[in-house]
C-alpha cells in the first residue's frame, strides 16, 4: 500500500523489528487521529516483519468486543501452539496448542500474577526461534485483560526477541492511561505521532495517484491531508472524471455534477473517521455543523451537554483528522456528511438545543430563528420528547425569537422567508392573543407577494372577530386590510361595531372627502410599510376622485417606485393599478393599458381574490375604449365567483364589464351590470358617484333602449348628490341630463358638461360631450359652430387613442392605430385612403399634400380646432393681421374658402404632422 509522507515513521518501525532481531524486546505505540493511517502501517509493519522471518501475532481491537475478556488476546494467538485460552466466561476451557497452562482462570475473573508470567513466558520461548511480532490495531478498543497482559509483556520480556507495535487514538476514547503511562516508563519504548499530509505530501499523492485534474491546493483544503479522505477524494474525482468523459460521448447527460458529491465516497469517508473517533467527537462535530459561523468550544460543549474539557478533546480529535480548522469544517460537503449522517431526529433536537444556545448567548434573532427553522422542518417528534433535546424551551422565547427575525428579514426585502418564521412562530405560540397578532402580521406581510392569500388569512381573521375571541386592539389593522382589499362592507362592520365611528361615515365616505390637501400631506410624511399600505392607497384614491387627479397620476407613480425597490410585487400590484386608474381618468388609454397589465402580471398566477378585479377592470375600460374589443372580451367572458365581486374591487369590474356591453351594442347587459352595481353599493352604505358614478353609466344605456325619462331621472338623482360638487360627477351627470332632457335646453347644458368634464381632466367624455354638443349645434341649424365642435372632439379623441369614439364623431375619417404597447402615448396621424379612379390627395380640395410652413401650421391648427383670430394672435403672439395673411396662404394652398373646410390631418413642410 502506498504510504505517501509516512518515511519516517517506516524507518523507525524498521529499526525498532532490526532491535528486536539482534536480541533486544521494543514496543512501540503509534497514535493518530482517525484515517491518518495507523491500520495502513500496522499492516507495513506486519508484512516486513514476515519478510524478515519474523513470527507475526496481530489482533484488531473493536468497541463491539472491549467488554469481552481476554478478546484482542485471543486474536493473536488463536493459530500459534502453546497457548490455552479461556472460554469467555462459561465455565470450561478449550484447549489450543500443547501448553501446559492456561491464560487466567475460567470463570472470567481477573488474571492471576502465574497467568501472566505464564502468557509471558510462552511468547518469548516463541522469540528463542525467530523474532515475534505481536501486532495490535486500535488499541484503545482493547478489553482489559488483553491490556494487562500486553502491559506485563513489555514490563518482563526486555532480554527476548520480542516487538510489540500498538496503534491507538491520542484523543478519546483512547486506551487506559495507566497502560500508556505504564509503557512510557520502560526505556525500550518508542511513542510516535502520526499527523495528517502536508501540502508537499498532498502533491507527492496525487502524482503517484495518477490524479492529474485535481490540484494539490484543492485537494489538501477539502481533505486536510487525511489519508483517508484524500485517497477517497481521488477515487470520487476519477469517478466524476469518467462519467464526464461519457457525456462527451454521449453515453450520458448528468449536468455539471457537485463535486465532492452528498453521499458518494468522499462523504461516506468523513462519516467513517468521524464514527472511528468515538461519540463524544461524533456529538461535537454534529454540533460545530450545526453551529456553523457561531461555533465555539463553549458553545459546542453546551449544545452536545458535554463538559467542556470533553469538548475540546472531540475538537482537538477532528482537528488532528484535518476535518475542522479551528472551530469550521474545512469544506461544506465535510458538515454536510456530517449532518446527513445525523438522521432526522438527531438533527432535531440538538437544532433546539443549539438556538436556545444562541439565543442565551445574545446571538441576532435571524441565526437563532434559521435554526429554529431547520428544527422544525425535520418533522421529528417534539424537542421536550427527544432524547437529546435537553430541557424544554419556553415557547414564548421561540415566538418572540421568530417574530424578531421575521421583521429583520422584512427590513431586507425578503417578505417570504418572514412568512414562514411567523407560520412557524404562529405554530409554536399557544396564547391567543398572540396568535390573532400573529395572523394580522402575516396577512399583511403576504399582501407584499400575494393579495389573494392575504385574503384568505383576513377570512380566518374576520370570523375569529365575529366569534369575539381576539382583543379589540385587533380591529382596527384588521379594519385596514379589508379597506385595502376594497372590502368596504366587512370594514364598515368591523369599525361601526367598535363604535369606532358612531356617526355612521363609512370608510369610503372618509377616503372620498378627504381633501388633496390632507391626503398630500400624509403622502409627502408617510413611509411604504406594511402598516401604511392601506393609509397610502387611500389618499392616492382620495386624489383620484377629487378635482386634482392629476396628482394622483404623481403619487401612485412614486409609491409604485417605491414599492418595486421594496421588491414587494404585491404592493407594486396595489400602486401599478391605482397609477393605472389615474392614468384612465385623465384619458391616456394607452399607458392606463400598460400599467394595469403590469400590475395583472405581478400578481401569482393562481390567485383568484378579490383585487385582481382591479386591474382587470381598468384593462377593460382601455381597450373598450381603444377598440381592442377581443382582449375586453377575453377577461369578461370568464365566469367568477360571487365572492370575488363582492368588493370595491369587484364592483369596478362589474361596471367595466357594462361599459364593454354598452360598446357591443348590448344595452340590457349593460344596464343589468349597472343597476346591480348600485344596488350593492346603497346596500353597503358607500354610495359614492365620485368613486363610481354607476347612476350615469346605466343612464347612458337607458338611452340606447329609449328610455329617456329613465335616464333623465338617474341624471338628475345624481346631481342632486354631495358629490355633484365634482366636476366629474357633475360634468357625467349633465351630459345625461342634456342628452335625455328638454332638447332646447340641450346647448346650454352641453356646454356646461364640457366646462365640467374639462376641469375634470377626463379627455375621453369631453370629447364625448363635445360631439354631442357639435350634433346639437349642427341640429340647430348652426352648422359652422358644429363642425368645428366635432371636429375639436374628434382630434381630442385621437388624442386618447379612442378609435371607437372617433369613429363614432366622424365616421368618415379613417384612423389608423396601432398595438397597445408602451405606456407613452404615442401619436398616429390619420391617412386618407384614395378611392379607384378618384384622383390622388393632391388632385382634391380640402386635402394637406400641399404642405405648409410651420406658422401656417400653427395657425391652420388653432382654427380648426374653433379658435377665433384674435383668440389665435393672442396663443401665438402675433398680430390679428398677421394670422388672417397666414390663414389667407393656408386656404390658396389647400384649395379651401372658410376655416370650416380646414382638414384634420395638416402637416408640416417637413412632413411632420400637426400638434395643437
Amino acid at each position: 500500500m502506498r504510504l505517501v509522507g509516512r518515511t519516517s515513521v517506516i524507518g523507525a518501525l524498521d529499526e525498532a523489528l532490526a532491535d528486536c532481531a539482534a536480541g533486544g524486546s521494543r514496543a512501540v505505540l503509534v497514535e493518530g487521529a482517525a484515517g491518518c493511517g495507523r491500520s495502513a502501517l500496522a499492516d507495513t509493519v506486519a508484512e516486513r516483519a514476515a519478510a524478515a522471518d519474523a513470527l507475526v501475532l496481530s489482533a484488531v481491537a473493536t468497541v463491539a468486543e472491549q467488554q469481552i475478556p481476554w478478546g484482542v488476546l485471543r486474536q493473536l494467538v488463536h493459530r500459534t501452539p502453546g497457548f490455552r485460552l479461556p472460554d469467555g466466561g462459561t465455565g470450561s476451557g478449550s484447549g489450543t496448542g500443547s501448553g501446559s497452562g492456561a491464560i487466567g482462570n475460567s470463570d472470567g475473573e481477573p488474571s492471576r500474577v502465574e497467568d501472566l508470567r505464564e502468557f509471558c513466558d510462552r511468547v518469548c520461548e516463541l522469540g528463542l526461534d525467530r523474532p515475534v511480532l505481536l501486532c495490535v490495531d486500535d488499541v484503545q478498543h482493547a478489553d482489559a485483560e488483553s491490556l494487562r497482559h500486553l502491559q506485563y509483556l513489555v514490563r518482563h520480556a526486555r532480554r527476548s526477541r520480542v516487538l510489540v507495535v500498538l496503534t491507538g487514538s491520542p484523543h478519546p476514547p483512547s486506551q487506559d492511561p495507566l497502560f500508556t503511562t505504564e509503557l512510557m516508563r520502560q526505556p525500550h519504548f518508542r511513542r510516535i505521532r502520526l499527523s495528517p499530509l502536508s501540502r508537499t505530501e498532498t502533491a507527492r499523492f496525487l502524482e503517484l495517484d495518477g490524479c492529474d485534474g485535481l490540484t494539490s491546493d484543492e485537494a489538501h483544503r477539502i481533505s486536510g491531508g487525511n489519508p483517508l479522505l484524500l485517497r477517497a477524494l481521488t477515487a470520487e474525482y476519477a469517478d466524476t472524471a469518467e462519467g464526464t468523459a461519457g457525456d462527451a460521448h454521449g453515453e450520458g447527460t448528468h449536468g455539471e455534477a457537485t463535486f465532492p458529491a452528498p453521499g458518494g465516497p468522499f462523504a461516506q469517508a468523513v462519516v467513517a473517521c468521524v464514527h472511528r473517533a468515538g461519540p463524544v467527537t461524533t456529538a461535537v462535530a454534529r454540533t460545530v455543523a450545526l453551529l456553523g459561523d457561531h461555533a465555539s468550544p463553549a458553545r459546542a460543549a453546551r449544545t452536545a451537554e458535554l463538559t467542556d474539557a470533553a469538548a475540546s478533546q472531540g475538537l482537538a480529535a477532528l482537528r488532528a483528522a484535518g476535518l475542522l480548522d479551528g472551530v469550521r469544517f474545512r469544506h461544506p460537503a465535510v458538515r454536510d456528511a456530517v449532518l446527513e449522517e445525523a438522521g432526522p431526529a438527531a438533527r432535531g433536537g440538538l437544532l433546539r438545543q443549539a438556538a436556545r444556545v444562541l439565543h442565551e448567548d445574545g446571538v441576532p434573532a435571524p441565526a437563532v430563528a434559521k435554526l429554529l427553522l431547520a428544527a422544525a422542518s425535520e418533522d421529528v417528534v417534539p424537542a421536550e420528547d427527544a432524547a437529546t433535546a435537553g430541557e424544554p424551551w419556553d415557547a414564548d422565547v421561540d415566538v418572540e425569537v421568530l417574530r424578531e427575525a421575521a421583521e429583520d428579514s422584512l427590513a431586507r426585502g425578503e417578505a417570504r422567508p418572514a412568512t414562514r418564521l411567523l407560520e412557524l412562530a404562529l405554530e409554536t405560540g399557544t396564547d391567543d392573543q398572540v396568535r390573532a397578532a400573529l395572523r394580522i402580521r402575516l396577512a399583511q406581510i403576504t399582501s407584499r407577494f400575494d393579495p389573494a392569500a392575504a385574503e384568505r388569512r383576513v377570512d380566518t381573521l374576520l370570523e375569529a372577530v365575529r366569534s369575539g375571541r381576539p382583543a379589540a386592539e385587533h380591529e382596527q389593522p384588521l379594519a385596514g386590510l379589508l379597506l385595502a382589499q376594497g372590502r368596504v362592507s366587512d370594514a364598515t362592520e368591523l369599525i361601526l361595531g367598535t363604535g369606532a365611528d358612531q356617526a355612521g361615515a363609512s370608510p369610503l365616505d372618509t377616503m372620498v372627502d378627504t381633501a388633496p390637501g390632507a391626503a398630500e400631506r400624509l403622502l409627502r410624511s408617510a413611509r411604504l410599510t406594511d402598516a401604511t399600505l392601506a393609509p397610502l392607497a387611500q389618499a392616492v384614491t382620495s386624489l383620484l376622485c377629487s378635482e386634482q387627479p392629476d396628482l394622483a397620476v404623481r403619487w401612485s407613480r412614486k409609491l409604485l417606485d417605491e414599492a418595486d425597490r421594496c421588491r414587494a410585487p404585491g404592493w407594486s400590484a396595489v400602486f401599478g393599478t391605482l397609477h393605472a386608474e389615474a392614468l384612465l381618468r385623465l384619458g391616456d388609454l394607452r399607458g392606463a393599458h400598460t400599467r394595469a397589465t403590469a400590475a395583472l402580471a405581478a400578481l401569482p398566477a393562481q390567485g383568484h381574490g378579490t383585487f385582481v378585479c382591479a386591474p382587470t377592470a381598468v384593462v377593460v375600460r382601455a381597450c373598450t375604449e381603444m377598440g381592442q374589443y377581443t382582449e375586453a372580451s377575453r377577461l369578461t367572458g370568464r365566469q367568477l365567483p360571487r365572492r370575488q365581486l363582492m368588493s370595491l374591487h369587484g364592483l369596478a369590474y362589474l361596471r367595466a364589464r357594462g361599459l364593454h356591453h354598452l360598446a357591443l351594442h348590448q344595452p340590457h347587459a349593460a344596464l343589468a351590470d349597472f343597476l346591480e352595481v348600485g344596488r350593492l353599493m346603497e346596500s353597503w352604505g358607500v354610495d359614492r358617484p365620485a368613486f363610481l358614478p354607476w347612476r350615469t353609466d346605466a343612464a347612458r344605456a337607458l338611452l340606447c333602449l329609449g328610455e329617456d325619462h329613465r335616464a333623465e331621472q338617474l341624471a338628475l338623482r345624481q346631481l342632486a348628490m354631495s358629490d355633484a360638487r365634482r366636476p366629474h360627477v357633475r360634468g357625467l351627470a349633465l351630459r345625461m341630463r342634456a342628452l335625455a332632457g328638454d332638447a332646447q335646453q340641450r346647448p346650454t347644458v352641453l356646454a356646461q358638461a364640457i366646462d365640467e368634464l374639462h376641469r375634470s381632466g377626463d379627455r375621453v367624455e369631453t370629447a364625448r360631450a363635445m360631439a354631442d354638443l357639435g350634433r346639437t349645434l349642427q341640429a340647430d341649424g348652426s352648422s359652422s359652430k358644429g363642425c368645428v365642435m366635432i371636429r375639436s372632439a374628434w382630434q381630442l379623441a385621437k388624442d386618447t387613442s379612442a378609435a371607437p369614439l372617433c369613429q363614432e364623431i366622424l365616421p368618415d375619417a379613417p384612423l389608423v392605430t396601432a398595438p397597445v404597447t408602451a405606456p407613452a402615448r404615442a401619436e398616429s396621424r390619420p391617412g386618407r385612403a384614395g378611392k379607384a379612379g378618384a384622383g390622388t390627395d393632391k388632385d382634391r380640395p380640402g386635402t394637406s399634400a400641399a404642405r405648409l410652413s410651420g406658422s401656417e401650421q400653427r395657425v391652420a391648427t388653432l382654427a380648426a380646432q374653433g379658435l377665433t383670430n384674435r383668440e389665435i394672435s393672442a396663443r401665438l403672439f402675433l398680430t390679428v393681421s398677421t394670422v388672417e395673411q397666414h390663414l389667407t396662404r393656408v386656404y390658396r394652398k389647400l384649395r379651401i374658402t372658410s376655416r370650416g373646410d380646414l382638414p384634420l390631418d395638416l402637416q408640416r413642410a417637413d412632413g411632420a404632422p400637426v400638434r395643437a
